[in-house]
Parts: C-alpha cells; sequence; structure tokens
C-alpha cells in the first residue's frame, strides 16, 4: 500500500479536516484519509494514488497545498 503525505494550508478545525477526508476519499485507489490538524498534514493511505487529483481534491475541499512528501 502507497502512503502520500501533503501540508495542507488554511485548515482550522474538524469541518475543515471533515471536508478534506470527504473530498480526497473519493479518489480511486484512495483508502484512507487522515488529517492532522496541529501539524497542517494530510496523509493518503491507498494503491496507485496519483499526486495531481490528492492536490486537486484538496484545493476543491478549499484549501492549499505546499507541498508533498512521498513516504
Amino acid at each position: 500500500m502507497a502512503q502520500k503525505q501533503y501540508h495542507v494550508t488554511g485548515m482550522s478545525c474538524e469541518h475543515c479536516a471533515a471536508s478534506i477526508r470527504e473530498e480526497v476519499s473519493e479518489v480511486p485507489g484512495v483508502s484512507e484519509v487522515v488529517v492532522d490538524l496541529s501539524a497542517n498534514a494530510v496523509t493518503v493511505h491507498g494503491t496507485d494514488l496519483d499526486d495531481e487529483r490528492l492536490r486537486a481534491a484538496i484545493v476543491e475541499a478549499g484549501y492549499g497545498v505546499t507541498d508533498s512528501v512521498a513516504a
């Protein structure tokens, strides 16, 4: 299983986290989305994860993505 982690800007509450989880969960191959508000981080687990689609889902939820780290 693959994992990608993103630094996300603009998150401040559990509603923010829920919005991101909902959008990112719809990307094909995603099996789990973990949002860490205190670290402004989103970790995505799944297979054949498409970086571009994951970033687009975070932006669609209304937040910025400043970088990613393949893990």
